[in-house]
């Protein structure tokens, strides 16, 4: 007897051995992620954002943090805001450490989820496109080349056509510095400008970090996307100037796990009723009213 319950022992841990080995993993996504049903049983929604122009002031509002806490209200669940920084954002939401050079989720290492959507002016670009997907476009965007004011590099004067003008802009790069952030919509890499001969500075910064470090003189040029430099040229005038576009018109959109499709045609629902009965609309003329100016085409007539 004395032998055969160590013997029993030995074998009971050696078919647990194997039953676990041969159990899949428990992802991250798994864990703490889930589709529109574990929202609603959870009866909260986390929504990552990050600090940036007017979409997510830092002070409790912004067009994202109203457009996701109508979603959730629309939900009947409560609203929950998780900030994240630009790095960790897709990771945060996919559960795996997704980047530019590595944006297969199959193949990234797992990382905990912390949030269920990520809105925070967010660029649909086809590396995230790989990582998570979109919804449909919520707000239009540019990337912008801008100096300070006292910068000897005039503003193009437009042709009427974005791709000659692009060119126009990249030809007055040459020897200049330029600050740019990696791993974001003003990545240098997205724009080709190592062809320029610009003397880019990358910077390690918050995207709405970069028109202050342009007028502190960290850098001649930088490149600025629509929503932050209109912020710049109301918030310091006379000190900042726009030279050009260096991309053309690009989306802004929210962006959901691949494997969380019923929320995503939730949120579709949800936005396709903002936008009729005025709420989108009022969203746009309270954090950005000089965008419909801007972006004529993606606005239409909006009163």
């Amino acid at each position: 007897m004395s032998h055969a319950r160590p013997l029993v022992a030995a074998r009971a841990l050696v078919l647990l051995g194997t039953l676990l080995s041969a159990a899949p993993p428990v992802l991250a996504s798994d864990a703490v992620g889930g589709d529109l049903d574990a929202i609603l049983e959870r009866g909260v929604l986390r929504h990552l954002g990050i600090p940036y122009a007017n979409f997510v002031t830092g002070a409790g509002d912004g067009f994202d943090v109203e457009l996701v806490r109508g979603f959730a209200a629309s939900l009947g669940v409560r609203y929950e805001f998780v900030e994240t920084a630009w790095p960790a954002a897709l990771p945060d939401l996919v559960g795996r450490g997704v980047s530019p050079v590595a944006s297969d989720p199959a193949t990234a290492p797992v990382r905990p989820v912390r949030g269920d959507l990520l809105a925070t002016g967010l660029t649909v670009l086809p590396w995230r496109e790989r990582a998570v997907a979109f919804s449909s476009p919520v707000f239009p965007t540019q990337v912008w080349v801008v100096a300070r004011a006292s910068s000897a590099v005039r503003p193009i004067e437009p042709t009427g056509s974005v791709p000659t003008d692009i060119e126009r802009v990249k030809k007055l790069l040459a020897r200049r510095e330029l600050l740019a952030v990696a791993g974001t919509c003003l990545d240098p890499t997205l724009y080709a400008l190592d062809r320029t001969g610009a003397v880019v500075m990358l910077k390690q910064i918050r995207l709405d970090e970069v028109a202050p470090a342009l007028i502190h003189g960290e850098g001649e040029l930088a490149l600025l996307d629509v929503a932050d430099a209109m912020i710049a040229l109301a918030k310091w005038p006379g000190e900042v100037k726009v030279i050009g576009p260096i991309s053309p018109q690009q989306e802004m959109a929210v962006a959901f796990r691949k494997d969380a499709p019923r929320l995503r045609q939730a949120f579709e629902e949800y936005l396709e009723r903002i936008r009729r009965d005025g709420t989108y609309a009022r969203l746009v003329k309270s954090y950005f009213p000089e965008a419909p100016i801007y972006f004529r085409s993606f606005f239409g007539a909006m009163e």
